[in-house]
């Protein structure tokens, strides 16, 4: 997460102290852009499918999440960005269209989401307004939004809620849900699963799985790819279903440890 440039570090992140992250037991730590670049840092670019690339920073920066750029005639959605970014990258994307607009899926991805910003020629970075507290770095670049809004065509922002209040899926008519970590899919590839805090183990409930997958199902799909390089590449939609059952099986009590 991104703070306000200054000549001392701040006394905390709040983002790390919440119950959904942590601060390790050998305490803070805090870079800058120049101190990874000097460091080498870089962020490579590889193609998922037609029109869809994943952007990573190499060596991974905080969580590591995977940026993913969507492209369409129209302009392109630049989600979840990276930790880092250098004149390289974004020349690198330029490439590839440039970027319309800017987006998270939840505060942990925030990333370097105002300096990807200025580097692309100040796209709008899109905060869902039920977060908008956690923003640390505030620029004018950054714009609140609520509900489902379609940033550009075919492509939706639908806040799903769930790991964060405004937690956030897109849904690109073309059969794709970017899921961020709000839906996160499974090394078999077939299976999801939801959870408030996932380093701390933390489940959400019966109740809130359920609303979360009849949101994120609301429309079709068929693949979902999550932030950190995990995808379900077929049928997704129904994977998303038979795991949201499986889940409120276990979370209420249905199911026993003899099953």
């Amino acid at each position: 997460m991104e703070f306000p440039a200054g000549d001392a570090h701040p006394a905390s992140c709040p983002i790390c102290e919440d119950e959904r992250q942590y601060v390790p037991p050998s305490g803070q730590e805090w870079t800058s852009l120049q101190a990874l670049q000097r460091a080498g840092e870089r962020v490579t670019i590889a193609e998922l499918e037609p029109d869809l690339f994943a952007l990573r920073s190499q060596p991974k920066v905080g969580i590591g999440q995977q940026s993913i750029l969507l492209r369409t005639p129209d302009g392109n959605l630049l989600w979840d960005p990276t930790g880092y970014v250098d004149e390289a990258a974004a020349a690198a994307v330029q490439d590839l269209g440039g970027v319309a607009v800017i987006a998270t899926s939840h505060p942990h991805m925030f990333g370097a989401q105002t300096s990807w910003s200025r580097m692309l020629g100040d796209p709008p970075v899109l905060v869902n307004a039920a977060d908008r507290g956690w923003v640390q770095r505030d620029e004018p670049c950054i714009r609140d939004w609520t509900g489902d809004e379609e940033v550009l065509p075919g492509v939706t922002l639908r806040t799903i809620g769930g790991h964060f209040p405004g937690s956030a899926i897109v849904h690109w008519d073309r059969g794709v849900v970017l899921s961020g970590d709000t839906v996160f899919p499974g090394p078999s590839q077939r299976w999801v699963t939801f959870m408030r805090s996932y380093p701390n183990d933390l489940p959400l409930s019966a109740a809130v799985v359920r609303r979360t997958a009849d949101r994120v199902c609301e429309l079709p799909f068929d693949r979902l790819y999550g932030n950190l390089g995990n995808v379900v590449p077929v049928d997704a939609r129904d994977a998303v279903l038979r795991s949201a059952e499986r889940y409120i099986g276990w979370v209420s009590g249905a199911y026993d440890d003899l099953t």
